[in-house]
């Protein structure tokens, strides 16, 4: 099975004007906002910015881009989001659905522009992703779709497993949903599932120790920023525990875990800038479908198949975007 078959059917504050209501005059500098649960200056943003400026906006002359980031707490998020309406930026562009959320509750006048998210209807964000209405629109990650590739996954990368543990952060809603999809995907391919929620780093070891306790043979770790910010630890715990981990971000892996499988994430953020250059035009938020990706990757951590007493088919190696030794 080629990569193209295995992706499969998954491919596919107040305004000082109304939404849309702008057009873009000479001389202009276009303020926005950049809202992220864990860091405003990863690759991902970088990716963000080099799109913006291939659409004629450059930084220090036309734009100026307030970041604000919440370090991996939570509760800050609303503050940034406040922070945000009060410069009166003309969009906010956010990443991760907890950052959407608090973006939509600090404004329902200033556009939103998710960068990545999950169950962007589930969580109320927009009515329809055909039709999203409001202030909010973009591109989501599909993390919540993914889940039973991973499985999939899973089965090759461990074939003797039988019992998969759930890792879930408890305060992030769209992990609740992942969990749910790789719940269900195992169970159909008659795997039987342990489940563990977690609701801040002092509990992460725990949560791997209950695993290992209730033989788990592999873990998937769901998608959650706070989890992104945990990726090394993580990877750490998991050869402590011997538990190989599947995850929804390359750089999980890079980490030290053993392998992810998920949307290209930077080809998401250049997305993002080219709603964020419609809106700046005139384009009304709730008038722009929300899209979902095209582009995944699966990457393998060989070194820590080696650790792990893995051996990993070399069918699957040849199927994988990287390969780290």
């Amino acid at each position: 099975m080629d990569r193209r078959t295995f992706v499969g059917s998954v491919a596919g504050g107040v305004l000082a004007v109304p939404l849309g209501a702008f057009a873009q005059p000479s001389g202009k500098v276009w303020r926005i906002g950049i809202l992220d649960y864990g860091s405003a200056e990863s690759d991902y943003w970088k990716a963000f910015r080099e799109r913006m400026g291939e659409l004629g906006y450059v930084e220090g002359r036309n734009l100026a881009i307030e970041a604000r980031s919440a370090s991996g707490n939570q509760a800050t998020l609303a503050t940034e989001a406040a922070e945000l309406v009060k410069l009166k930026v003309y969009l906010i562009v956010t990443r991760g659905t907890t950052a959407a959320l608090a973006a939509r509750a600090a404004t329902r006048e200033i556009p939103i522009v998710m960068a990545t998210g999950a169950e962007a209807t589930r969580v109320g964000l927009v009515s329809s992703l055909a039709r999203p209405g409001g202030n909010v629109t973009g591109v989501i990650s599909i993390n919540d779709e993914l889940a039973f590739k991973r499985i999939e996954l899973l089965e090759i990368l461990v074939p003797r497993a039988s019992r998969v543990g759930i890792l879930v952060d408890a305060t992030n809603p769209p992990s609740l949903f992942i969990a749910e999809n790789t719940k269900k995907g195992a169970e159909s391919l008659g795997l039987t599932t342990v489940t563990r929620g977690v609701q801040n780093p002092s509990e992460y070891e725990a949560a791997f120790d209950d695993l290992r306790r209730e033989r788990s043979d592999a873990v998937v770790i769901t998608a959650s920023p706070g989890f992104f910010t945990a990726r090394a630890r993580f990877a750490e715990l998991a050869l402590k525990y011997h538990l190989p981990t599947i995850m929804g971000a390359r750089e999980y892996v890079s980490a030290g875990g053993l392998a992810s499988y998920a949307t290209h994430y930077p080809d998401l953020f250049r997305r993002a800038a080219e709603f964020a250059d419609k809106i700046l035009k005139g384009a009304k938020p709730g008038d722009l479908p929300v899209e979902q990706p095209t582009k995944f990757e699966l990457i393998i951590n060989l070194k820590t198949a080696k650790a792990l007493g893995i051996t990993i088919p070399q069918s699957l190696l040849l199927r994988a975007d990287e390969v780290i030794q």
